[in-house]
């Protein structure tokens, strides 16, 4: 039996908390130690705050990124709809035919 890895979540105020001391000159390292963080996490949460000053992912998006995500969602729902209009004209053209 497999062992899921636990995933933790963390407030905004709480990355925000991290950020700031970093921002006053706590190293990385040691946050990671300190809070038993990733490295990559605590620079992301960094990266994020000194862009856009969220967490959330759909602020931290460029506005291509958000393009493929809506283009992505419309194609899904246009092969939906396409599959659908199959099965009703196989439905149709077996009535038709009997």
């Amino acid at each position: 039996m497999m062992n899921k890895r636990n995933r933790r979540s963390f407030t905004d105020e709480f990355k925000e908390q991290i950020v700031k001391l970093y921002q006053t000159g706590k190293k990385v390292v040691n946050l990671s130690k300190d809070y038993e963080l990733s490295e990559q996490q605590i620079y992301r949460w960094i990266r994020e705050y000194e862009d856009s000053g969220s967490f959330k992912a759909a602020d931290n998006r460029s506005d291509e990124e958000n393009e493929l995500i809506r283009l992505r969602k419309e194609n899904q729902q246009l092969k939906m709809e396409n599959d659908i209009l199959k099965q009703a004209a196989l439905i149709m053209g077996r009535k038709s035919h009997s």
